[in-house]
């Protein structure tokens, strides 16, 4: 399942996003939001190839993924020394996939902003800034642990330090560690500390309405061009906090007119968790069958064994074969029977690479 954490500045949309997530998803049949703990929500993604899928198949059950949303206290500047209440909260949002930043980039003078006026390149700046002094906290924790380790000769800790060293110094200067540009092998030895400044991140632009479909505004254009110019692995993802609050107040069957009212295609919250599974290469795959249709959640270039995995084990370790259609056939012939009458369905090994879309019936022998 995806986990993203939200945080951000007090006082810029945080709160009215996860209201409207909160809002938004509760008529959902099948994977209604649901709280887990205050600040922890899981909503179902949405996927129009899942509900044709259903169309065809008429399944007893329709079982979307999902994904977890975690959201903790605003954070303010000093917020890793103990100010404000988001750093109470940190903690929570490590072993989540990504980050998401939510920034102010609209002016209102009936809004107060907690730093006195809008400018969401330094609200970035001060939530990166914060971000990495917890990291900061945790790896000199790390550190002072390996170096004794490696004092008594031990080989692990002696390969550990060096990076932790060098961890250490890009934190110091308030620096994030993506900025270090870090190889991948160093990055997966200091993967069991969850460091933040190691996520990607999803900026969500608090914008006003007209700038969703009109021209972006300079607030929106400069944060675009910083993220640009930092060469950050990040996506911006524009969205209005006043119309997600009053399209979760709607229910489900008037949302996609007052989307359309408005000029818009899709709710801003299906563009944020969509634009999380670009931002993490994340693929989906679909299975079918009498008692349920059901989408899945793997990573870009995953085999059919290991997407065999994700519904189970056994699934994996006794893989034979893959029948695999793609969406677009399965749907051009009308479900998965009318697919193997026309010799659509394809027989993939162990090597085959699962692509996005794919329905497929997995066997196995164990």
């Amino acid at each position: 399942m995806l986990s993203l954490a939200i945080v951000g500045l007090p006082n810029v949309g945080k709160s009215t996003l996860f209201n409207a997530l909160t809002s938004a998803r509760a008529d959902a049949a099948n994977y209604p939001f649901c709280t887990v703990e205050p600040n922890v929500g899981i909503v179902e993604v949405p996927d129009p190839r899942l509900t044709r899928i259903a169309e065809l198949v008429k399944p007893k059950r329709v079982v979307p993924t999902v994904v977890q949303f975690v959201d903790i206290a605003g954070l303010v500047s000093g917020a890793a020394e103990g100010e404000g209440l988001g750093n109470q909260f940190l903690a929570n949002i490590r072993e989540t996939d990504a980050i998401v930043h939510v920034v102010r980039c609209f002016d209102d003078p009936d809004v107060t902003h907690v730093m006195g006026e809008v400018d969401p390149v330094r609200d970035r700046e001060v939530i990166e800034f914060e971000l990495a002094l917890a990291d900061l906290a945790a790896v000199e924790k790390r550190l002072d642990r390996v170096q004794r380790t490696a004092r008594a000769g031990d080989k692990q800790a002696l390969a550990e330090a060096p990076l932790l060293e060098r961890a250490r110094t890009v934190l110091q200067d308030g620096r994030a560690l993506w900025e270090a540009r870090l190889p991948a092998a160093h990055l997966e030895i200091l993967r069991p500390l969850s460091l933040l400044t190691t996520k990607d991140v999803l900026y969500a632009a608090n914008v006003s309405d007209s700038e969703l479909h009109g021209e972006e505004g300079p607030h929106l254009r400069a944060l675009r061009d910083a993220v640009t110019a930092s060469g950050e692995h990040a996506e911006v993802v524009p969205f209005s906090a006043r119309i997600e609050a009053e399209l979760a107040e709607l229910p489900p069957a008037d949302r996609a007119e007052f989307l359309h009212s408005l000029g818009l295609e899709s709710a801003g919250l299906d563009r944020l968790i969509h634009a999380g599974y670009h931002l993490l290469g994340l693929r989906t795959f679909f299975t079918v069958g009498e008692n349920e249709a059901r989408a899945w959640t793997i990573h870009a270039g995953d085999t059919a064994p290991v997407a065999a995995g994700t519904i189970h084990t056994d699934f994996e370790r006794g893989f034979i074969r893959a029948e695999t259609i793609g969406y677009d056939a399965f749907v051009a012939a009308g479900g998965l029977k009318e697919a193997r009458e026309r010799g659509l369905v394809r027989s993939e090994g162990r090597d085959y690479v699962v692509q996005d879309g794919d329905v497929i019936l997995f066997r196995f022998n164990v």
